[in-house]
């Protein structure tokens, strides 16, 4: 339960919420990153018993009988890593047909169940699902920012702000957001960590979504990834070291996903404009595993430029994707790139409105950085709110009608 207490977690209020009106609550992310300790936080002051299905005799009773085993649940459960048991959903969804009433079930998974559509259409319109991530830096320091707000509402002004962060990024990206491996105070042992977590997930949690022909790929294809986060997926790169085919190499990158350890960033569209990219993007789920499984710490990140560059767009997309998982409103991520690569990193949605990021490693920004965000602004007009170039600086700095550079530190720092 450490974690919980070192650290708030600001997706709590959402589930508490959730129970309110919702019979079946689904929190999912990777493993490791807070579910259990999230649910049994929320459950143990709501009433809810706990029951995991990590336990073999759990796990065994609820697959020969998954009708008797739900049928003697109490009326309050949390039920922890469920997608072990996918014979329960069913089961679940009679249970809650029968007794139509909020706050029966609390469930967590490891795998992502909006990909395994026969699990989530079996409680559709039964179950709020809601993402847990791991850590974000706003949760590490403990002050919630505001900055999708900034980005939506209320806008930057020019401003001393944040601080030059250095090496100390470097140090941020490197660590990750895993609350386990944070909890190790040196760098060596995170890593370690890391390296464990990986082979556990591919040797367990794997097997149980797939049966694959040549697991032994899976962590050299999970390395390649890490390579290449932040860049346009090429699926035919990526299979080139391996004797198998370009569509076994997708099913297996699908089973990542499923896990959490990779995401696609789908490529964003406009009538407006033609010659765009279509390729997604690929983003490792969190900068600590890629760092391990790259053989980089801090200081050697902080000297590969081109590795750190791409890895801090990775954290940064991360940060925000983990922000916008405790807001109210619902965040669409995007990136855009046209045929002369002009291109914008993140670009997110809410409302009908559309903002722009753009991340730079630099300490310094030019005019020439807001090329990308210029062209959307132009593309969608009255809808876009706010342009931001992120750098490692101290100051906000305005580049013209809602375009602004913006210190990294401000995605933690609490606006006064």
């Amino acid at each position: 339960m450490q974690e919980a207490i070192l650290y708030p977690r600001y997706l709590r209020p959402r589930i508490v919420e959730a129970l309110a009106d919702s019979p079946v609550i689904l929190l999912h992310g990777p493993r490791q990153c807070g579910k259990t300790t999230l649910a049994r936080l929320v459950g143990d002051e709501a009433g809810f018993a706990y029951f995991t299905f990590d336990d073999d005799v759990q796990r065994a009773a609820a697959q020969a009988d998954p009708v008797g085993y739900v049928a003697d649940l109490p009326r309050r459960a949390v039920l922890d890593e469920v997608q072990r048991v996918p014979e329960l959903f069913t089961s679940l969804k009679k249970a809650v047909d029968s007794r139509r009433e909020p706050g029966r079930f609390i469930l967590t998974g490891s795998a992502n169940v909006l990909l395994l559509p026969k699990l989530a259409d079996s409680l559709a319109g039964r179950m709020e699902i809601l993402r847990l991530h791991p850590l974000s830096q706003a949760e590490l320091a403990g002050e919630a920012s505001g900055f999708l707000s900034m980005l939506f509402k209320t806008g930057f002004k020019s401003e001393k702000s944040g601080r030059r962060l250095g090496m100390a990024l470097a140090e941020r990206v490197a660590a990750g957001g895993y609350p386990a491996a944070l909890a190790r105070a040196k760098a060596r042992r995170r890593m370690a960590w890391y390296r464990d977590y990986a082979e556990t997930l591919i040797q367990r949690d794997i097997l149980d979504l797939a049966r694959i022909s040549a697991l032994d790929a899976l962590p050299r294809l999970l390395t390649l990834v890490a390579g290449q986060t932040a860049c346009l997926m090429n699926v035919s790169e990526l299979a080139a070291p391996f004797q198998l085919s370009r569509p076994t190499i997708r099913e297996y990158m699908t089973l990542l996903s499923r896990i959490f350890l990779l995401e696609e960033l789908s490529s964003w569209h406009s009538n407006r404009m033609k010659r765009l990219v279509k390729t997604p993007k690929l983003h490792m789920g969190d900068t600590g595993l890629s760092c391990t499984l790259l053989g980089m710490d801090a200081e050697s990140l902080w000297k590969d430029r081109v590795v750190y560059g791409k890895l801090l767009e990775t954290f940064i997309y991360q940060e925000l994707r983990r922000q916008a998982s405790w807001e109210e409103e619902t965040f669409a991520f995007s990136h855009f790139r046209d045929k002369d690569k002009v291109e914008v990193d993140i670009i997110l949605e809410s409302g009908g409105k559309v903002a722009g990021v753009e991340v730079k490693a630099a300490s310094t920004v030019t005019s020439d950085d807001f090329k990308g965000l210029r062209k959307l602004q132009n593309a969608v007009q009255t809808r876009f709110t706010e342009g931001v170039v992120l750098y490692d600086g101290d100051a906000v700095a305005g580049f013209g009608d809602h375009l602004y550079a913006v210190p990294i530190s401000s995605l933690w720092k609490a606006r006064r």
